[in-house]
């Protein structure tokens, strides 16, 4: 019996058990009706026998997920099959198992590929050399650029690999301080936008603050249908991303906002975000938020330079900016009108589970679900101006680096949980904006709900007990940073012709993307953190004060 046939026949009995232990497993929420061998491509990884599997994955509802799993087969008894580097398989958990009768080896192991460091080099290997793969049913294809030979020519032999501890929907391998590999665990027929944005940008646009793409691997079925498996880019050194920087900063505002009287309103931005870039900043901003601000402006600057660059093609198709039409606007609006539906229905079902303070924000979003939704229908006809363009997608203070002078914007794939396709779609480019808005507004938050991790310190706890309203103290914080950042992005924005002319379709588009934004999260929240569903529900409140 072949080591495919073998694999045919264990998947179905044995990857379920495994996908639900493992951190990169989207599926957790959804009953695994059966599971399914796609594919078993063998690799020649550098003097490692290693294998990609891929393996189809049926619920008991809604769309199958095809999952990607780099294994190395290893014999029953512990010893490795074809790994030189000593690892022995009790050092690595065992993915599946299967008995064969005859063959040059008996039973077979197979283990998790990205826990050999051989392994991990010869994956670089295959890149580097555009090396192809030919599998039972497709092949894979590794493919190299200019970038990555430059890179190598600098790095040496200083690439020893190491896999990145708390990923969760992919897996990262990052090569010395040259390299970093991610690996897309989920995987569907396309290109990835991560791959395809990145490319983009690194061999047509002069945008540098972006991770140059090196390489990637791809599946290619027989059919001809491509899958994007992993891309390979510069690896950044950084001091981490712009959320842990911001709340390091916030820490030092907390403790100067402490020495304040009393909490003082100074703009409207907590209650309209979009109204802050029309006003000048109060004295104490700059007094208590200190240099960070200048890091808003910059990251402002970046954010309408990225759009700037995804907006410059107009000879790609895939890039092209392109007018606006009814049937979109009316799929958007459809599109976030059944989200609040279920988001909402939710919140009905997951009431009492929330924290005294958010509960009356709830009962009052809940009462206000016809005007959530006439909100949503209403921009469905509204004139629309601007033009649609490619987008980050998942756009907030996580997904950019802080170098220690500058950002860096990563991670193109959009949200996991759309489909490719939805994530490839051009959209406004406000979506990507209010998306970080509604990022300052979690950080302005997070000391005060105790989710700030290892920013949490005494000091900081000290100085809010000391305070008389800290919640006024997080709206102020929220409302200054975002209007020194939505100043910089329109300012910079200008030299492009994306978005709206006037700055009252601006606003209109804009708040309507942070209602939906917020509405998303309210949803992300009630299912994993209840307790910070409070952030979401004030932001719906605050913009229904507002005329959208």
């Amino acid at each position: 019996m072949s080591l495919y046939e073998g694999l045919r026949r264990a998947v179905p009995e044995q990857l379920a058990a495994y996908l639900l232990k493992q951190r990169w497993f989207g599926g957790k929420a959804r009953q695994i009706r059966s599971t399914e061998l796609i594919d078993l491509v063998p690799l020649q990884a550098g003097s490692v026998e290693a294998f990609v599997l891929l393996a189809r994955v049926e619920y008991d509802s809604g769309p199958s997920d095809t999952y990607m799993l780099p294994l190395i087969p290893s014999s029953a008894s512990g010893s490795p099959l074809g790994d030189p580097s000593g690892e022995q398989a009790a050092d690595r958990e065992a993915v599946l198992s299967i008995r064969r009768q005859g063959g040059d080896i008996g039973d077979a192991v197979l283990t998790d590929a990205l826990k050999s460091e051989r392994c991990l080099s010869g994956l670089l290997g295959a890149i580097e050399g555009a090396l192809t793969f030919t599998g039972a049913r497709g092949e894979i294809c590794a493919s190299s650029t200019n970038v990555c030979r430059s890179i190598r020519a600098s790095g040496g032999d200083g690439l020893r690999p190491r896999v990145l501890k708390g990923e969760q929907s992919n897996s990262s391998i990052v090569y010395g301080d040259f390299f970093i590999l991610k690996l897309f665990r989920r995987v569907e027929e396309g290109v990835n936008p991560d791959l395809e944005i990145g490319r983009f940008l690194t061999e047509k646009t002069r945008f540098a603050n972006v991770a140059p793409v090196a390489g990637s691997l791809e599946y290619r079925s027989e059919g001809g249908e491509l899958m994007t498996l992993g891309i390979l880019q510069r690896f950044v050194p950084n001091e981490g991303d712009a959320w842990r920087f911001t709340l390091k900063s916030l820490e030092t505002f907390w403790e100067r906002a402490a020495k304040q009287s009393s909490p003082r309103q100074t703009t409207q931005a907590t209650a309209n975000p979009v109204a802050a870039y029309d006003e000048v900043l109060a004295p104490l901003a700059s007094e208590l938020i200190g240099t960070y601000l200048e890091k808003v402006e910059l990251l402002g600057k970046r954010t309408a330079q990225l759009h700037l660059a995804l907006a410059s093609d107009f000879a790609d198709a895939e890039f092209a900016p392109e007018a606006f039409t009814p049937s979109f606007q009316r799929e958007m609006a459809n599109a976030a009108s059944e989200l609040a539906v279920r988001n909402l229905a939710l919140l009905r079902q997951k009431a009492n589970d929330l924290p005294p303070g958010a509960s009356g924000l709830a009962s009052e979003v809940l009462s206000r679900e016809t005007e959530i939704l006439e909100k949503f229908d209403a921009r469905a006809t509204a004139p629309a101006g601007g033009r649609r363009i490619r987008i980050h997608g998942d756009y907030h203070l996580g997904q950019v680096l802080y170098t220690g002078s500058d950002f860096v914007i990563i991670d193109f794939e959009g949200e996991p949980a759309r489909p490719l396709a939805e994530r490839r779609a051009k959209r406004s480019a406000l979506q990507d904006v209010a998306s970080m808005v509604r990022s300052f507004h979690y950080a302005a938050f997070a000391h005060l709900l105790g989710a700030a991790g290892d920013s949490a310190t005494s000091a900081v706890n000290a100085a809010m007990d000391r305070m008389e309203n800290p919640a006024a103290w997080a709206g102020n914080w929220y409302a200054w940073a975002t209007s020194r950042f939505l100043g910089s992005y329109f300012d910079a924005a200008q030299a492009g012709s994306f978005l709206p002319t006037s700055r009252e379709e601006i606003s209109a588009v804009l708040q309507m993307h942070l209602l939906e934004k917020a509405v998303y999260e309210l949803g992300y929240e009630l299912n994993n953190r209840p307790s910070w569903a409070g952030i979401p529900l004030a932001g719906i409140s605050q913009l229904l004060a507002r005329r959208l």
